[in-house]
């Protein structure tokens, strides 16, 4: 069987137009009849850039030059940024990035879903800067550079990025990264740490080493005494997730509050909790608000994690049933309702992605209203059954426009309700990641 050449990638840098801004945030070219997606090119500017990867249909590219600069070009604030594959788009300005957003949550919802909202919301924005209080740091030892490396992959790559700091971080990590580097390069085993998973709260810092061989007693004090210096909790993950278990102090909690509903929600360091403190704050009250709560409510949430909304939302509406398909958060979920002297929520462990018309908690229970936070793949294999709960109102909190919107015409088109409302929360500032929110209404 033969074998297609590999194409050899075009040695000068070739010049183009951007007409366009990509989902992904790349430029947008033609070039002899072939669509190319540039890297760092925005739209209405010529720019020189250079092949990386040719395909059958379209191919990609860099800037190398902008002859042309965009007006809503602006010089990114990191030092990294072009070496760090953490963000695409710090060359956009931020008010451009939240269009740029909000066109593609709706053109998804037109050519996805078929549909359209009544009413665009104004989109939920924040910090810009410091805001991600969860992420996940790669560790390397370069015998080349001589010292470990901490912080994310480069772009296209598996190598780490040779960073000292990260302006997305929050602070307390982010201008730390020298100060971990050191601290791992003490250790025994400074060529056998995987990772550090960051989990902050409002007043604490977690970190967690993902360590592949045994450390010893001496290893052990140093990482304590990198806690004590620099007011961080320590956590060692020997194997899996299950393995993680705190080094020092001899007790902790993390725990972030929802002042705007008296609620406040502990969590462990490797749980799943929005990233973004400021904008989780606001999205969970337009989420209720979205909603209409009244007394006499019946709600059904779905993946609920730990009660980030399943708290807030119970102290308006007569009962919630919660349901996730983690058991650990849900434990977690119940502990925080007990600690806020809420009583009025029914938590259930479920698989949503299987089929759950059957279960307790859905098979021909009438609910009010429904709220669902979905992970990227959506909840496509849920929507029919909700629709038969008859509850009148739905709000859908998405991580992926692309699969909200499929659902979206799923409600819509064939289940007989109405796209009312839908917009955008800047929840990760900076990149092409879309946080969206839709409300669905049914006489």
């Amino acid at each position: 069987m033969s074998r297609r050449r590999k194409q050899k990638l075009p040695p000068v840098p070739q010049r183009a137009v951007i007409e366009n801004l990509s989902h992904e945030g790349r430029g947008v070219a033609r070039i002899d009849g072939k669509t190319v997606f540039i890297e760092g090119a925005l739209p209405g500017e010529a720019v020189m850039f250079r092949y990386t990867r040719l395909h059958s249909r379209h191919d990609e590219g860099t800037t190398t030059e902008v002859l042309d600069a965009s007006p809503l070009r602006v010089r990114p604030q990191c030092e990294y940024y072009g070496l760090c594959g953490g963000c695409s788009l710090q060359h956009l300005d931020p008010a451009a990035q939240i269009e740029h957003k909000q066109s593609v949550l709706l053109d998804d919802l037109q050519h996805i879903g078929k549909v359209q909202p009544q009413e665009i919301l104004p989109p939920l924005t924040g910090p810009l800067w410091g805001y991600r209080q969860k992420a996940r740091l790669g560790v390397r030892y370069v015998h080349k550079k001589g010292r470990v490396l901490v912080g994310f992959r480069e772009k296209h790559s598996a190598f780490l990025a040779d960073m000292h700091r990260c302006r997305i971080l929050a602070p307390q990590v982010g201008e730390r990264l020298d100060d971990l580097s050191a601290v791992i390069g003490q250790l025994s085993c400074y060529n056998q740490i995987a990772q550090i998973e960051v989990a902050l709260g409002d007043e604490c810092a977690a970190l967690i080493f993902r360590h592949l061989v045994d450390l010893t007693d001496a290893d052990r004090e140093i990482l304590s005494g990198f806690g004590r210096q620099f007011d961080f909790q320590i956590y060692l993950q020997p194997k899996g997730p299950d393995s993680v278990h705190l080094l020092w102090p001899d007790t902790a909690t993390l725990s972030y509050r929802l002042p705007a509903q008296d609620v406040t929600l502990e969590f462990r360091p490797n749980d799943f909790v929005q990233v973004n403190t400021a904008i989780n704050r606001d999205m969970v009250t337009l989420a209720i608000d979205l909603l209409e709560p009244s007394a006499t409510d019946r709600v059904l949430e779905l993946f609920c994690g730990l009660g980030n909304f399943s708290l807030p939302l119970a102290k308006q509406v007569s009962q919630v049933v919660a349901v996730e398909g983690e058991a650990g958060l849900v434990e977690q979920a119940r502990q925080n309702a007990q600690r806020n002297n809420i009583g009025n929520i029914e938590f259930h462990t479920a698989n949503l992605v299987d089929e759950v018309r059957d279960l307790p908690w859905l098979y021909q229970q009438r609910y009010d209203k429904i709220l669902l936070d979905p992970p990227r793949s959506g909840a496509v294999e849920l929507i029919p059954q909700l629709a038969e709960t008859r509850a009148n109102r739905v709000v859908y909190v998405s991580c992926n426009p692309a699969t909200l919107a499929r659902d979206a015409g799923l409600l819509v088109n064939e289940l007989g309700y109405q796209l009312v409302k839908a917009g955008v929360m800047d929840m990760f500032p900076h990149t092409a990641h879309v946080e969206s929110i839709a409300l669905f209404v049914r006489d």
